[in-house]
C-alpha cells in the first residue's frame, strides 16, 4: 500500500503536535480511525466507486432527522453518482463520528455541553468545533431556541460508563449541541484564553488525552493540562467564538440564551486577551515590553516554536492590528500581525456586537459600543498596514497591484503567501470579511492562485524582467488536485479544504466545476474529503478522518445548490 495508509496519517499526527486516537464508541461500534481507512459497501455506481463511510445508525455519535431530510433532498438535486456519495459521507460526518459527549454543567442543570472532537484527534480545537457546527447552520430555525432541561429531552452522552444508545432527534436538538459548543467553549475561554484546544470536561468522564508533544512545552501564562490539550495562542480561536456565537443568533434570534450562563463573561475575556495581544515588542524609549503571551517547544520544525526565546518576531506598536503566535494550521506566524485573523475576528466582533445589543439590562453598560468601535478600528487597521502592494502581477512591468498581505510586522516586513487554513486571504468573503467584488480581494485572489515558481522571462531585475508571474510559495498543482497548500505538510501537498474555499468563493462555473472534478477524483476511493492530497498520487494523503473538512464540503454543495443548481446536474466522470 502507499503512503495512504496509516504511516502518512500517524506521521502527520506526529508532525503536528497532536495525539491521534479515537473517540469511545458504543460496544461493537467499530473504532472510525480504522473503519474510515477502507472503502465500504455499497460502493457508488461512478467510475470511481466510492466507499459508503458513514457508520451504522447506532453507531453514530449523533442522529438529526434534518440532516437525513437534507441528504436526502440535495442528493436528489445531484445527478453524479460519485459527488452524491461525497456529499452523502461528508456532510454528517461531525455528527456521525465526532460529536464525543454532550450533558449538562454540574453546578447548572439547564446548561448544556457538547465536546466536539476533531476526528482522529481526542481533542477539542475551539476553531474546528465552530467551524464543525457551522456546516448545520443553516438548519437550525427560530425553533432551536434554548429550553430548560425539563421542558426537552437530554442529550444523547456518548463516550460515557452508563450511555445510552442514541435516538434520531429533532432540529430543536442541533440548537442544543449548538449552545453545547458555544457554552463549553466560554468555560474553556474562562480558564485558559491564550490556548487552542482542550481536554475533554469534567462532567463527561472522559480522561484527558496525552499530548506528548507539548509536554516539555514552556508557556506564559501557565495552564492545567488536564484542561488544555494544547496552548498556542491563535487569533482565530478567539475569532471562532465568535463566529459560533453569531451563527446561533442569525439562524435562531435567540439573544436571551446570551444572557445565561457565562458567555458574557466569556465575550470580556476574549476583548482582554484580543487586547492584551495588541502590545508591541519595544516602547518608546527603545525597552523591550513583557509579553502577555510567550510560547517554546522542543522540537526539529521550526514552525512548532517562536522565535527569541517565545516573544515571536518583533512587532511595532500602534498598528491598531492584534498579534497572533500561531496561524489556524497550528504553524507559527513568520510575522505576527496575521491579516485574515484580524479580519475574521473584526467580522464577527461586528456581528456578536449585535447581540449584546440586545441584551439591555444584563450586559455591561457600553460594552457593545465598545465592541463596534473595536471593530470599525481594526478594519481601518487591515486597510492602512494590510494592504501591499505586489508587483508579481504585472508580469512585464507597469504599475504594483494592490493586495492583502498574508502576514507583516508594522515594521514593513511583509509575508506575501495564503495557506489553505480558514481564516485565509481566499477565504476572506466567505467568512464575511469583504466581498467577491472587492478589487484588492480580485488582485489577492490571484496571486493566492498563481503556479508557484514560474518567473518572467528575462532574468533577473528590471522593470522588463525578472517579475515573477506568482505570489504564493504554497499554491500547489498537479494532475491529481491543484489547490493552496501549507507548511504544515510542506511542498506538493494541496488541501481539499482550499478547493471548497475556491468554489464558495466563485461565481465562475467553470472554474468550480474544475474544483469539483478534483474533489471527487482526489479521495483515492474512500470518498471523505483529507486533510491534504499529494498532487500527483492521489493514494498519499494526510488525515482519513478530519470532520471539519468534510463538513465545510456538504456546506459547498448545500451553497451550490441554492447559487448554481445546475452545476449540481453535471457529470464529474472522468
Amino acid at each position: 500500500m502507499a503512503l495512504r495508509s496509516s504511516a502518512l496519517v500517524a506521521v502527520a499526527g506526529l508532525l503536528a503536535g497532536r495525539t491521534a486516537t479515537a473517540a469511545a464508541l458504543p460496544a461493537g461500534c467499530p473504532d472510525y480511525s480504522a473503519y474510515s481507512m477502507q472503502p465500504h459497501p455499497p460502493l457508488s455506481n461512478g467510475s470511481y466507486q466510492l466507499g459508503y463511510m458513514r457508520p451504522e445508525p447506532a453507531c453514530r455519535t449523533f442522529n438529526s432527522s434534518a440532516v437525513e431530510k437534507t441528504l436526502a433532498s440535495v442528493g436528489d438535486a445531484i445527478a453524479d453518482p460519485d459527488l452524491r456519495r461525497l456529499f452523502t459521507n461528508a456532510f454528517p460526518n461531525t455528527l456521525d463520528t465526532a460529536i464525543r459527549w454532550t450533558g449538562f454543567a454540574a453546578d447548572d442543570p439547564d446548561q448544556e455541553l457538547t465536546f466536539v472532537i476533531t476526528g482522529d484527534i481526542n481533542a477539542m480545537w475551539l476553531r474546528d468545533s465552530a467551524n464543525q457546527m457551522q456546516s448545520y447552520r443553516t438548519l437550525l430555525t427560530p425553533a432551536s431556541k434554548l429550553a430548560t432541561r425539563a421542558e426537552s429531552a437530554a442529550p444523547y452522552t456518548n463516550g460515557t460508563a452508563n450511555g445510552t444508545a442514541n435516538n434520531t432527534t429533532s432540529a430543536g436538538d442541533l440548537g442544543s449541541l449548538y449552545r453545547g459548543v458555544i457554552n463549553l467553549q466560554a468555560r474553556y475561554l474562562l480558564q485558559s484564553p491564550f490556548c487552542n484546544s482542550f481536554q475533554p470536561p469534567v462532567e463527561s468522564g472522559i480522561a484527558p488525552a496525552s499530548n506528548g508533544a507539548a509536554s516539555a512545552d514552556s508557556v506564559t501564562p501557565g495552564y492545567n493540562g488536564n484542561e488544555v490539550f494544547e496552548c498556542k495562542y491563535e487569533l482565530d480561536s478567539l475569532a471562532a467564538f465568535l463566529e459560533v456565537s453569531a451563527d446561533y443568533y442569525q439562524a435562531t434570534g435567540d439573544a436571551a440564551f446570551f444572557g445565561r450562563f457565562r458567555w458574557l463573561d466569556a465575550l470580556q475575556a476574549v476583548l482582554r486577551t484580543a487586547t492584551a495581544m495588541m502590545t508591541p515588542t519595544y516602547g518608546a524609549n527603545g525597552t523591550v515590553l513583557a509579553s502577555p503571551y510567550r510560547f517554546t517547544r522542543e522540537t526539529t520544525r521550526a514552525t512548532e516554536t517562536l522565535a527569541n526565546d517565545g516573544l515571536g518576531s518583533p512587532v511595532a506598536g500602534g498598528t491598531g492590528l492584534i498579534r497572533s503566535a500561531f496561524r489556524p494550521s497550528d504553524d507559527s506566524t513568520l510575522l505576527q500581525l496575521f491579516i485574515p485573523a484580524n479580519m475574521m475576528f473584526a467580522h464577527y466582533l461586528e456581528q456578536t456586537a449585535q447581540i449584546v445589543d440586545r441584551l439591555h439590562g444584563v450586559a455591561p453598560a457600553g460594552l457593545a459600543a465598545r465592541m463596534h468601535g473595536f471593530a470599525a478600528e481594526l478594519r481601518g487597521a487591515i486597510l492602512r498596514y494590510g494592504v501591499v502592494s505586489d508587483r508579481s502581477l504585472n508580469a512585464f512591468g507597469g504599475p504594483a497591484a494592490a493586495v492583502y498581505a498574508y502576514e507583516v510586522d508594522g515594521f514593513g516586513g511583509t509575508v506575501l503567501m495564503d495557506d489553505a487554513n480558514i481564516p485565509s486571504l481566499l477565504a476572506a468573503p466567505f467568512f464575511g470579511f469583504t466581498s467577491i467584488h472587492d478589487p484588492v480581494y480580485q488582485n489577492t485572489r490571484k496571486a493566492v492562485l498563481s503556479t508557484a515558481a514560474v518567473a518572467a522571462p528575462g532574468g533577473g531585475g528590471g522593470s522588463k524582467g525578472g517579475n515573477r508571474f506568482n505570489t504564493n510559495p504554497y499554491y500547489m498543482h498537479g494532475p491529481v488536485i491543484s489547490a493552496v497548500g501549507g507548511p504544515h505538510q510542506g511542498p506538493g501537498f494541496a488541501w481539499p479544504m482550499a478547493s471548497i474555499v475556491r468554489i464558495l468563493t466563485s461565481d465562475d462555473d467553470d472554474e468550480i466545476a474544475d474544483q469539483l472534478q478534483m474533489l471527487v477524483r482526489s479521495t483515492s476511493g474512500l470518498g471523505l474529503i483529507h486533510e491534504s492530497v499529494n498532487t500527483f498520487d492521489e493514494t498519499k494523503w494526510t488525515r482519513q478522518w478530519f470532520s471539519w473538512a468534510n463538513g465545510l464540503f456538504g456546506q459547498m454543495i448545500l451553497d451550490l445548490k441554492k447559487r448554481k443548481p445546475g452545476l449540481l446536474q453535471r457529470s464529474y466522470q472522468p
